[in-house]
């Protein structure tokens, strides 16, 4: 089982998909981290992205670093070059192959990463409610920043994304779009869990 979710920052759908990769023992890739650590590592040591990609290893994903609003600018620039996404895709396609299955979550993860993946869902959330998590985000870890520099932000994060040429942020045909506006994690999980097992998944667990 492979369980492709997309959707643009803020929208909760890294918390969604570690919990749905966890419910289901499935290993999970964030594959924004990919973008992150890209950027971080070229912009650290004057390389190419392009370069950077193409040598990227699973151990440059441990950077705490690239949790960072610096980092996720970066990452969108950077995801911006058709080459880095060329180059990354490998990495992506191999973690998303293994045997037990896997939940990937990204921008592109429905559309090109995974098209054939039997579940995909596409998670967002008006600007207004993704601009306050990440303001409280950012101010949770000690971040002197104002709501409205963080919108302007993400709404130009958003511009660029759906966008670029390369693999623009959008939803899949076939999937399942979460607005989590007025929902928090729980209701969020439930609603993607309901989905999932409409589709005939269901976990081996207790």
């Amino acid at each position: 089982m492979v369980i492709a979710i997309d959707g643009p920052s803020a929208s909760g759908k890294g918390t969604l998909a570690k919990r749905i990769a966890a419910h289901f023992r499935l290993p999970h890739l964030d594959t924004g981290l990919l973008y992150r650590a890209v950027g971080v590592k070229a912009d650290r040591l004057a390389q190419p992205p392009e370069d950077v990609a193409a040598g990227l290893q699973p151990e440059d994903l441990a950077d705490p670093g690239l949790r960072t609003d610096v980092a996720s600018q970066l990452a969108s620039q950077v995801a911006a070059l058709p080459q880095v996404r060329a180059n990354l895709l490998n990495f992506q396609k191999k973690f998303a192959s293994q045997s037990a299955g896997a939940v990937l979550d990204g921008r592109d993860v429905g559309t090109v990463i995974c098209p054939d993946a039997p579940v995909k869902l596409f998670v967002t959330a008006s600007a207004d409610a993704r601009a306050e998590r990440r303001f409280q985000e950012l101010r949770g870890r000690g971040v002197d920043t104002i709501k409205p520099r963080v919108l302007a932000e993400m709404a130009e994060r958003d511009r660029r994304d759906s966008e670029r040429a390369a693999a623009p942020l959008k939803a899949a045909p076939d999937a399942f779009l979460l607005d989590t506006s007025d929902m928090d994690a729980d209701a969020a999980f439930a609603a993607a869990l309901a989905f999932i097992e409409r589709k005939g998944f269901r976990s081996s667990g207790p």
